[in-house]
This record gives structure tokens, C-alpha cells and sequence, in this order.
């Protein structure tokens, strides 16, 4: 079983904090539409006799296409892959593009889940982040897709926002409860180098949230969905019961996966590729079938890091029998060692034959990370 994320790196506007590569030039849309097809058709041989379970649209924002474009990529992947009965079909969208005729329309097409970018439920905020829509277009959205018939809808909120207080952020908490999705992701906003964020906060118009601000904040965010209802299954992700996502999980769980667009990345089990992250320069490599992208053989000590970073995020931890029979005697006898002063201060925990973090652990998850990763 493998996944396949398909990239749509066109924005209507740039948000604020996104460092993500994307684009407002919809000019050049079909042409990169086209070269996207090209390139699924041409990879169908990267994970050889491999069944698809779960597809992924992401961005940028594939909801700026049109319901054509999308048929058209939907149609080039069954074409070319074998794809399972009961797959996941995931595409993330703006709540402002979520008309009741866009719905309807995409609601034909084998898409099964919706993951909308909320953000926040607070229109200054909402502003601030650079957001297309307001808190009312969002509710409003969510409203929208339930009664299209998508039963699977998830949204993205961001926590430590700028000037941002414990009760600004209860009310996009209980707001986002009381939309009642199946899945809610929650991430720490980060000013990254180079976004209008990070500029903004250089020359000082805000301040950054203090780490004890912003660990409040994580905390309540654990405690209320925990007492909705959501199952905290890996950081920063909540779901209800069987709606953790698929795809994601896929990335966590060491489980290959074909990434095709602009700036994609593909794993297969023994090393990494990504595409250029350029549009123009995408297009041309895979019009002439010189695919244009970059790889790397991961070694063994890679892939136990990689390993060690991602299965460790997830509530169900790094299974103890699976790494010994992975991994070298080596690998395995470091990660069992540096666990134990991890263990002693409370931040990890060995349960089922699994290492797992700890309630405290989920705090300082990073440190805990940085412990059990090797160093040559």
C-alpha cells in the first residue's frame, strides 16, 4: 500500500506566515496541469506493484482549480495506478471557495474528505495572518460541506498567534467544537525567514508569544478537545474515532509514497526525491521527460533518525520489536540506552512494547527527539 500527494501550488493571495512554495500566476494553470499529468503517468513505476490507499491534494490551494482540472488529475491517477476499494481522498480547500455548486459538483468526483484551513475564529487575526476569509465565511463553509453529504471534514487552526490571549483562543477552541468535525490539526505558528510575518516581527509592529504563553495555549488545546471527545493521536493532529488521517499517518509510519508537482517530495523505503520547486522550470523537465528533481540513498543511520522523528510524534510511539528487526544491533542498543534517563524523568514511558511520550513529554517533545537521535 502506498499514498500519492498531488501539489497545486496556486494561491489566490499569499498568506502571511506561509512559507510553503506556491504561486499567484494562474496563467500558466493548465499548463502546469497538464505537466502534473504527465507526471503521474510517468511515475506509476516508482513503488512497482504497489496498490494506492489514500490521495492527497494539497498546496497551495487546490480549491482555486477548477472542477475540470481536478477531474482531469482524478482521471489520470485511476487511469494509470491500481487504487483501492475504500481509498481516502483528501483535498484541502479555503472555506471561501466552498460554494454549495462547488460542493456539488466535487462531491461526483472520488474526494471523500475536505481539510479546510480555518486558522482562527478571530477576524482580527484572520487579518493579521493574511486570511481570504472571515470567521463567519468559515462557519459558514463548514456548514456548507456537511450538508453537501462529506462526512469526513477536517480543520487547521494555529495557536501563539501574535498579541493573541487564553481567551481569544478558548473562543476559536469552542467554536471549533461546536462545528463538531471529525478531525481538528492545531499548529504552533512559526515565523519563518522571508514571510511578511517574520518581516513584521523584525520591526517590531508585535510581539512573539512567551514560551510559558505559548505552552498555555498548547495545553488547553490538548485538554478541551481530550474532554470533546478527539483523540490526541499524534502532536498535532485530533481526531474522532477511526477519522485520524490516513495519509498522514502514512508519513509517520514509515509507508511509501509518491509526491507529484512542483516541490513534491517521494519516498519509496530506502531514499528521497523532490521536484524543483519552481513552476516554469517543473514544467519544462517533465515536457521534455527530463523530470526535473533531486535525490538521496537515505543510510541506515538516516532512516533510524527519520524514523525516530516521526514515530515519536504519534500516540502509539516507536514499536520496540519492529526497530530491533529494522535496524542494525547497534542503532537499536543507542536508542534503548538513551531512553532510560528519558524514562527516569517522567518524559517517556515504555507501554506494549512501544516507547511513548509522556503527557510531560509532549512538551518538551523536541528535547526528547534531539536525546534519542544518533550523532555520528
Amino acid at each position: 500500500m502506498a499514498g500519492i500527494y498531488i501539489h497545486i501550488p496556486f494561491c489566490k493571495q499569499r498568506c502571511n506566515y506561509c512559507a510553503f512554495y506556491s504561486s499567484t500566476l494562474f496563467n500558466i494553470k493548465e499548463l502546469y496541469i497538464d505537466a502534473l499529468c504527465k507526471e503521474i503517468a510517468m511515475r506509476k513505476d516508482y513503488i512497482p506493484g504497489t496498490t494506492i490507499r489514500t490521495i492527497y491534494l494539497g498546496g497551495g490551494t487546490p480549491s482555486t482549480l477548477s472542477i475540470e482540472d481536478i477531474e482531469k488529475i482524478f482521471n489520470t491517477i485511476y487511469s494509470h495506478y491500481s487504487v483501492s476499494k475504500d481509498p481516502e481522498v483528501t483535498i484541502e480547500c479555503n472555506p471561501d471557495d466552498l460554494t454549495p455548486d462547488f460542493l456539488s459538483r466535487l462531491k461526483q468526483l472520488p474526494i471523500n474528505r475536505i481539510s479546510m484551513g480555518i486558522q482562527s475564529f478571530s477576524d482580527i487575526q484572520l487579518k493579521r495572518l493574511g486570511r481570504r476569509h472571515d470567521a463567519e465565511k468559515a462557519r459558514t463553509a463548514v456548514k456548507n460541506v456537511r450538508e453537501t453529504g462529506f462526512n469526513n471534514i477536517s480543520i487547521d487552526l494555529m495557536f501563539a498567534l501574535p498579541g493573541s490571549t487564553m481567551q481569544e483562543w478558548n473562543e476559536t477552541l469552542c467554536q471549533a467544537i461546536e462545528l463538531n468535525p471529525e478531525h481538528i490539526s492545531a499548529y504552533n505558528l512559526m515565523y519563518e525567514e522571508g514571510t511578511p510575518m517574520h518581516r513584521a516581527l523584525k520591526r517590531g509592529d508585535f510581539k512573539e508569544l512567551t514560551e510559558d504563553e505559548n505552552v498555555e495555549q498548547f495545553q488547553a488545546l490538548i485538554e478541551k478537545l481530550k474532554e470533546a471527545g478527539y483523540r490526541h493521536y499524534e502532536i498535532s493532529n485530533f481526531a474522532r474515532k477511526g477519522y485520524e488521517s490516513r495519509h498522514n499517518s502514512s508519513y509517520w509510519n514509515d509507508t511509501p509514497y509518491i509526491g507529484c508537482g512542483a516541490a513534491a517530495h517521494s519516498y519509496n523505503g530506502t531514499s528521497r526525491e523532490w521536484n524543483v520547486a519552481n513552476i516554469t522550470e517543473y514544467i519544462k523537465g517533465v515536457n521534455e521527460n527530463k523530470r526535473n528533481f533531486e535525490a538521496e540513498h537515505l543510510s541506515e543511520e538516516e532512516r533510524y533518525n527519520d524514523t525516530i522523528l516521526t514515530r515519536l510524534r504519534t500516540a502509539n510511539g516507536i514499536p520496540l520489536e519492529w526497530m530491533k528487526e529494522k535496524f542494525c544491533e547497534r542503532l537499536y542498543n543507542y536508542m534503548k540506552s538513551n531512553s532510560r534517563k528519558l524514562i527516569e524523568s517522567g518524559n517517556l514511558k515504555e507501554e506494549n512494547n512501544h516507547l511513548i511520550l509522556t503527557e510531560k513529554g509532549i512538551f518538551v517533545s523536541d528535547a526528547v527527539i534531539r536525546e534519542l537521535i544518533y550523532i555520528d
